[in-house]
């Protein structure tokens, strides 16, 4: 007899941004560190702001595929948007400086269309957000070191966790408060 399986690859992808080492921020935060560890993801998408090449290169620790766009304080050369396809998802990646107001869902959304992309992952506000608008997907990881922005200092240090498989997106979102990690679930699934 012959069975045939159906096999979906699983890949889980870290969505983080706005760190600002060293200016702003010396290091990830320590709890952060002990979950992010070599070998256990696949790829990296990150919303810029990294501003060293040292935190780049720990980084292509953590996962050899990355990807990152460039920030309103980065110096390297990182384009200001890209789209990576994972699983059955055409992912849009920038900074979100570009977005008037900042982190205005109107204009996000405005930019997924232009994009014609499932999930928009954008960052600047250092603020965590996701949210559903017209079967479409909207990430913000927040500042994954908790750096100050420009509208305030209290920043809650945050990055995201995707587990995509085929057109199912597992969203688990990582906040440090009170010196404890939370964590949250979100699903997204890509309509046919």
């Amino acid at each position: 007899f012959l069975y045939l399986v159906s096999f979906v690859a699983r890949m889980l992808v870290l969505v983080l941004g706005d760190l600002h080492i060293p200016y702003r921020a010396h290091e990830l935060p320590e709890k952060f560190k002990k979950l992010l560890v070599p070998g256990k993801i696949q790829k990296i998408l990150c919303t810029g702001n990294l501003c060293s090449k040292e935190t780049f290169e720990y980084l292509k620790t953590l996962a050899s595929d990355v990807h990152v766009t460039k920030g309103d304080f980065d110096t390297s050369n990182y384009p200001e948007s890209k789209t990576i396809e994972v699983g059955q998802f055409k992912i849009g990646l920038i900074h979100g400086h570009q977005i008037v107001p900042w982190g205005d869902r109107e204009s996000l959304g405005m930019l997924q269309r232009d994009m014609d992309v499932d999930i928009l992952i954008s960052g600047h506000t250092h603020n965590y957000e996701s949210f559903e608008a017209n079967e479409k997907f909207f990430i913000n990881p927040g500042s994954a070191t908790g750096a100050y922005s420009g509208f305030t200092s209290d920043v809650c240090p945050s990055f995201v966790l995707m587990d995509v498989q085929g057109n199912h997106a597992i969203v688990y979102t990582y906040q440090l408060r009170n010196g404890e990690v939370k964590v949250e679930k979100l699903e997204h699934k890509k309509k046919a």
